[in-house]
């Protein structure tokens, strides 16, 4: 996925990240735009919003990826590595998702909610131990959902590594609307059919978009 975006220079001049931050602060920024203040400059050959686009790539793509990975990014050194991997650090260590014990739907949204804007489809998993608390949540794949780009193996892959105890699969509708369509449906099925045969269940899929979410679990087709 390519993300939109252009050099500073181009951008008017309150619409740039550090103005609308001045304005609305960090949570009015959207993720592009975060990363571009935490890396602050780019270079002549590859500005700082080209940078945060591939920063963000990587994200959607690893996780959070280890210091060796963020200097492949031209433009990112070993101390724009070191102060993004301190600074992310930080916030996990505060965070603490992975101690985050999932009870309903609601509990996850926080930390799937920030894909709610993106322009394309992002098929996401989170991995939970025993205690239903957060192990990790990864991104799946990227575009329009159909059978064919999630399969089993790539969603449980992370999971089995894990060893997760059982699992919740989300997914943005970019259009807003998060009524399951029959694409859906037959995706829930086919997944939730591999994760009995592997021992991890499925414990829920969540719709959802900036206007809300719909839960297969609380819909009464899980």
């Amino acid at each position: 996925m390519r993300y939109i975006c252009r050099e500073i220079s181009a951008i008017p001049e309150a619409k740039r990240p550090r103005e609308k931050f001045k304005t609305g602060g960090a949570g009015f920024l959207g993720d592009l735009e975060l990363l571009a203040i935490i890396i602050g400059s780019g270079t002549r050959n590859n500005g700082v919003m080209k940078i945060a686009e591939e920063l963000l790539h990587l994200f959607d793509s690893l996780g959070f990826p280890n210091s060796e990975k963020l200097m492949e990014i031209h433009g990112i050194g070993e101390k724009k590595a070191a102060l993004i991997s301190a600074a992310f650090e930080f916030a996990r260590r505060r965070l603490c998702p992975e101690q985050k014990r999932i009870t309903c739907p609601g509990d996850l949204l926080p930390y799937i909610n920030h894909y709610s804007d993106r322009k394309q489809e992002y098929f996401l998993c989170a991995s939970l131990n025993g205690a239903h608390e957060i192990m990790d949540i990864r991104v799946v794949t990227m575009g329009i959902l159909n059978r064919t780009i999630v399969h089993p193996r790539e969603v449980f892959a992370n999971p089995i590594e894990k060893r997760a105890a059982s699992i919740i699969i989300a997914h943005n509708h970019p259009s807003g609307n998060t009524d399951p369509s029959p694409e859906d449906k037959e995706i829930t099925f086919r997944l939730k059919s591999a994760g009995e045969t592997l021992g991890i269940p499925i414990l829920d899929h969540i719709i959802f978009s900036s206007r809300g979410y719909y839960s297969f679990k609380e819909g009464d087709l899980l």
